[in-house]
């Protein structure tokens, strides 16, 4: 028998790291967004966010054009609507409105807005524990409306970023029915892309007037180009190495960026019932993936 030890197996940090970095880039998502609304305004800003991101994934929908007849896109287009562009608008608009980690923690509501989703309409089962992580997310969004900062109510903004997620959470659910079996980063390309299309003649509209300055547009050229077509490529490497569930424990790392960007960079604060709030909303949906 020999004696040797075996030797100790390297420890893969690969997925920690990614998981870290894309939680920082889609914290800074917010960032972005609060930077660069006041000049673009929701419209205009979601149009260069959706076309940039689309363009960088383009080149996966080239290669898998012969998967995407023309009957596909009888879901990709509403999908597209649904889960970016109505969304992206709704998160642009709250920024106007209120700091960039109220964004944040109200986009961690989507993994609870799936689970519901899929229980009323699509016959899933929900049970006890994630009924009542639904009821503990939706008391962190209650603490979170009637919240103020800077001695103004964010009540209309935290009901926009509710309902972003929402519509995030019933895109989920198209995206697992009507799109499996198609390459993520071509899927998404498609849906963004038609998102686009759907922003473009409100984009066009609402075009801003006034010049923008550089520091919008280097926001809204980060926000398309790293925090939607670059973070969608890591997002989706990451669901095949480690499955959906393990890939989804990003939704945690999103609010602890986007409040600490928002006050290292922009000097926004970051109150007691904000963090109150968001321990609420993070621990519900922490619950409602405990396997």
């Amino acid at each position: 028998m020999s004696g040797a030890t075996p030797a100790p197996v390297a420890r893969d940090w690969s997925t920690p790291l990614e998981l870290l970095g894309l939680g920082m880039v889609w914290g800074a998502s917010f960032l972005f967004m609060r930077i660069a609304v006041p000049d673009f305004g929701p419209y205009a800003l979601v149009e260069v966010r959706l076309l940039l991101g689309a363009l960088v994934l383009m080149p996966f929908l080239w290669r898998a054009r012969a998967l995407f007849p023309a009957r596909r896109w009888l879901w990709l287009a509403p999908i597209g609507l649904i889960n970016s562009a109505l969304p992206f608008v709704l998160f642009a608009w709250a920024a106007q409105r209120a700091p960039a980690a109220i964004g944040a923690i109200c986009n961690a509501m989507t993994v609870l807005f799936a689970a519901l989703v899929g229980y009323l309409f699509f016959g899933e089962k929900i049970g006890p524990r994630r009924a009542l992580a639904l009821l503990v997310g939706f008391s962190g969004v209650v603490v979170l409306a009637t919240a103020k900062v800077s001695g103004l109510a964010i009540g209309t903004a935290v009901a926009a970023g509710t309902v972003a997620a929402l519509l995030y959470g019933v895109g989920a659910n198209l995206v697992r029915r009507h799109m499996s079996g198609l390459p993520p980063a071509a899927s998404a390309a498609a849906t963004l892309g038609c998102a686009a299309l759907w922003m473009l003649p409100m984009a066009l509209n609402h075009w801003p007037r006034q010049p923008v300055s550089a520091a919008s547009w280097a926001s809204a050229i980060a926000l398309g180009i790293v925090c939607t077509g670059l973070a969608f490529l890591v997002f989706y490497r990451l669901i095949g190495r480690v499955g959906p569930s393990r890939a989804a424990t990003v939704t945690y790392l999103i609010p602890l960026f986007g409040a600490l960007f928002a006050w290292l960079f922009l000097g926004e604060p970051v109150t007691l019932q904000m963090l109150l709030a968001g321990g609420l909303i993070l621990g519900s949906v922490a619950v409602s993936q405990k396997g």
